[in-house]
């Protein structure tokens, strides 16, 4: 049996048949084909067997009445037609019958509906964009993930600096984030090199991202084969193809350069800006953006992660020229060296005062449940919940979205369910467009 919308069950056969699916015009080629071709046969066989064959059938018509017959006749032709095609195209596909052939009708039912999703645009960078990533893709296959391109930490530090490409982590994540299947390739994609002289601490998929781009000429044609291999559901873009460097301007008027230095200076942030001071944002994310139905952006590291992709020429004029819904994923908790004592308003705000006033988002979407065990290790690292203060957040005009986003652990971990974030999300954005 196969479950389709609401719950309800068809037969695996009868399945096939379902509207979207792509398939029914194929098979009345396929017969009107195939009758061509018994008429093709007929005209050059002996015409006395014809006549022989048709003369049994006028017999069994004297049994039968000529409607049920006829219907006999069809009902039995289709099936056998049917059954063959199946298989047919089962086995050319190497497939198991008994269990590839659920596979693949849920594959093309699922693929006909998610195809007729929105279309997201996911602003942002870090674990928080391939987590929403994550969870997006089971409702929608019109994914533009815009990835931020900053990091100088890490393994992706280490090919910018001597391999001169965009880092490519980040954008490593997204890729495998909306990945069809977590198969074998994808797993191989995420491998990180424990040991070896030059490898140690490198992702395969970061070493494989910076090949293919030393093959086809950028990281947008590195990444697109990199999709292509990985066949994922939506496009994974750079924020910008320039050489993106970060800096922070801190309350107390110094200066720290380097996305990974920022964090470690353990001061309140001020502004965030970049060298060079005009990063022009890649026309295919601004095309993305002008064509979206709902713009997501977060969650993530704040100041390294989401607000860089604002800091990129174009983009936030982009957005507000946008007639998409937009909303703000805010962090759960705050992260000690970007956003200590930060509330969901100090979140918005920085977000708002780096988009240079413009209100670029008409919601926030918070978390409203923490587990009793929370763990220790967020007091002893200096990271609190972030604490909805409504009275600081009204004058901005943004909509509060609450709703339970963790994930459920036994440790007392928060972190956000990607199930929960992307069901909430939709919700509100079908929510919102009945307004």
């Amino acid at each position: 049996m196969f479950d389709i919308k609401n719950n309800v069950k068809v037969s695996k056969d009868v399945g096939w048949l379902i509207p979207g699916l792509n398939v029914k015009r194929w098979l009345f080629l396929i017969f009107v084909g195939s009758v061509l071709i018994v008429l093709g046969f007929l005209l050059i066989a002996d015409t006395h067997m014809i006549y022989k064959i048709m003369g049994a059938i006028k017999k069994a018509a004297f049994i039968l009445p000529t409607n049920i017959l006829a219907a006999v006749f069809i009902l039995i032709g289709a099936t056998i037609f049917f059954k063959g095609w199946k298989k047919t195209t089962l086995s050319m596909m190497d497939m198991d019958s008994s269990k590839g052939n659920n596979s693949l009708l849920e594959r093309l039912y699922r693929r006909s509906k998610l195809n007729k999703g929105a279309k997201v645009v996911a602003i942002g960078g870090g674990t928080g964009l391939s987590m929403l990533l994550k969870g997006i893709k089971k409702y929608t296959n019109n994914i533009t993930a815009v990835v931020t391109v900053g990091d100088d930490g890490g393994s992706s530090g280490r090919l910018r600096e001597e391999m001169g490409i965009l880092p490519p982590g980040d954008i490593r994540n997204c890729i495998a984030a909306l990945a069809d299947d977590e198969n074998l390739i994808t797993e191989l994609f995420q491998y990180r090199f424990k040991n070896g002289e030059g490898l140690e601490g490198h992702s395969f998929g970061n070493l494989f991202l910076t090949a293919l781009c030393s093959i086809t000429g950028n990281m947008v044609k590195a990444v697109k084969e990199s999709s292509n291999v990985l066949n994922i559901r939506g496009v994974v873009l750079p924020a910008t193809l320039d050489d993106m460097k970060l800096a922070a301007e801190f309350e107390d008027g110094t200066i720290v350069k380097g996305e990974s230095n920022i964090p470690e200076a353990r001061k309140s942030i001020k502004r965030l800006f970049t060298e060079p001071e005009v990063c022009k944002a890649l026309p295919e994310v601004l095309t993305a953006i002008a064509d979206a139905d709902l713009i997501i952006l977060g969650p993530g590291s704040l100041y390294t992660s989401v607000i860089p992709n604002l800091l990129v020429s174009g983009i936030v004029e982009a957005i507000m020229a946008s007639t998409a819904k937009k909303i703000y994923v805010c962090n759960i908790m705050t992260q000690p060296g970007e956003t200590d004592n930060y509330s969901v308003a100090s979140h918005v705000n920085a977000l708002l005062n780096h988009a240079k006033g413009r209100k670029i988002i008409d919601a926030v979407l918070v978390n409203d449940s923490l587990p009793d065990n929370i763990s220790e290790g967020y007091a002893k690292s200096g990271s609190i919940p972030v604490r909805l203060d409504m009275e600081n957040l009204a004058p901005t005009g943004v909509t509060v979205v609450s709703q339970k986003l963790i994930q459920e652990n036994k440790e007392g971990l928060v972190r956000h369910s990607s199930h929960r974030v992307a069901r909430a999300v939709y919700y509100w954005y079908r929510k919102s467009l009945k307004k």
